[in-house]
């Protein structure tokens, strides 16, 4: 399968979300999209990133923008983890990795000397017509969800 680019579409999938039998990129036409890309659902930066855009989750939508994570967990730990923290937004899961590999984010990383494989946190961009027009690879979290703002309301 073939990844995302810039200036391209971005080809329609379905991932499984809390209490739906699967949600549909394709339902988000003609509205702005940010999807972000994160580890593991409940970790201290994972958290503060979903509660960042929790935060700015009523200045999305006033911009016509849904917001949605996408992770390899599944419901069921996407469902504990919204209600925590009181989400706003849909947490999909990708147990088989389609859509990371899709948006190539499942990258081998590297902690304390070790390597291994995960998803490389990274948001992106969708506009009305379904067109990747802006990303963010492996970002730091503090100030990005102002970042990605900023880039909503220039498009």
């Amino acid at each position: 399968m073939e990844t995302v680019q810039i200036g391209q579409p971005v080809p329609d999938f379905s991932l499984q979300a809390g209490g739906e039998a699967s949600f549909s990129l394709s339902r988000l036409r003609g509205r702005k999209v940010v999807i972000y890309f994160y580890p593991t659902d409940d970790t201290p930066t994972c958290t503060d990133e979903a509660c960042s855009f929790r935060d700015y989750n009523g200045q999305f939508e006033e911009w016509h923008t849904t917001v949605i994570g996408i992770s390899p967990d599944d419901v069921a730990s996407h469902n504990r983890f919204a209600a925590k923290y009181e989400l706003p937004f849909l947490l999909l899961s990708d147990p088989d990795l389609a859509v990371c590999h899709l948006f190539d984010v499942w990258k081998q990383k590297k902690l304390y000397g070790r390597e291994y494989m995960g998803v490389v946190r990274s948001t992106f961009l969708i506009d009305e017509r379904g067109v990747l027009v802006k990303e963010w690879r492996n970002i730091r979290v503090k100030g990005h969800v102002d970042k990605v703002l900023q880039a909503v309301k220039s498009i």
